[in-house]
């Protein structure tokens, strides 16, 4: 499908407006009343869809992070039973299914594991995201791809050779349906590490339509993005980087989403098409001020 997709409903590619991904991600702390407030949020300011993360912990969790002891709001405990204490289950899944219809605002979530997407892919997402921690999982991405969905995939952690054979896995099996987002997996990303310019080296590489994940804490970095050609947006959402969790400080609060937003849509207003034109307003100006 090469340089323009569809993603619930929206043409999403070049000479189209970005589509919009709040990465709620595990932000709400496993509280389900966190997350209708980010929903909420979301969605009042237009963001096309909210991003959770779907983990089955005993299969994501790295063996040598599994007995780390961690510090939390409900104690001292493993880092194997804080993820397990944040993870959003059927009950939970269900009822944000219903309540992002109700708004409307698209959902989906990234599947960590085989179970976590076979989970998933029981709900109408608009797309399945495969998330940096994963796109090596050639098993996980050929199964995503079979589901049928759209695919979105970051692109960090990887070297380039990594990320070509997972995009030919994407191409393989997807049908060409797809799409890449630039990112670096830093929380959150210095400015100096972000190497913007490689959106463009995806664009020619690849042939797809091509976003960026900005894990940064500003938001130029992501502006940029798009005047690079970024044709998905995808930012952490947070309700306050004081709140607990290893993602707030990298996530923006509902007023700077609101105003990335804008920034973003802007900019491509400001762009245009590249094509030299006069029109009313500058040809008042031209009658004032040239001699004929």
């Amino acid at each position: 499908m090469g340089n323009v997709m569809t993603l619930g409903g929206k043409t999403v590619g070049e000479g189209h407006e970005p589509y919009f991904i709040a990465e709620i991600g595990i932000n709400h702390n496993g509280d389900l009343e966190i997350a209708k407030k980010l929903i909420d949020a979301s969605f009042a300011i237009g963001w096309d869809c909210v991003k959770f993360q779907k983990r089955t912990p005993d299969l994501a969790v790295p063996e040598s992070q599994k007995g780390v002891l961690r510090q939390t709001p409900w104690g001292e405990m493993t880092y194997l039973d804080y993820k397990k204490r944040i993870e959003f289950g059927k009950n939970e899944y269900d009822y944000i299914d219903k309540y992002c219809a109700e708004k409307p605002i698209s959902w989906t979530a990234s599947p960590w594991d085989l179970p976590s997407l076979e989970f998933l892919i029981q709900y109408d997402i608009p797309f399945i995201k495969l998330a940096s921690a994963t796109n090596g999982n050639i098993d996980l991405i050929k199964r995503a791809c079979e589901s049928g969905k759209p695919i979105i995939m970051s692109t960090g952690m990887s070297t380039q050779e990594e990320l070509d054979k997972a995009v030919s896995a994407l191409e393989d099996f997807s049908n060409g349906n797809y799409a890449l987002l630039h990112t670096n997996s830093v929380y959150p990303a210095p400015v100096e590490s972000l190497n913007l310019n490689y959106i463009k080296t995806l664009k020619e590489r690849y042939g797809c339509v091509v976003g960026y994940s900005g894990h940064e804490q500003n938001l130029e970095p992501t502006v940029a993005a798009v005047t690079l050609g970024a044709s998905i947006v995808e930012r952490h959402v947070t309700l306050s980087h004081a709140m607990w969790g290893t993602d707030q400080k990298a996530s923006l609060e509902i007023n700077a989403m609101f105003m990335l937003y804008h920034r973003c849509i802007d900019i491509q207003t400001m762009l245009g098409d590249g094509k030299k034109r006069l029109d009313e307003d500058e040809m008042k100006v031209r009658k004032k001020l040239r001699v004929e």
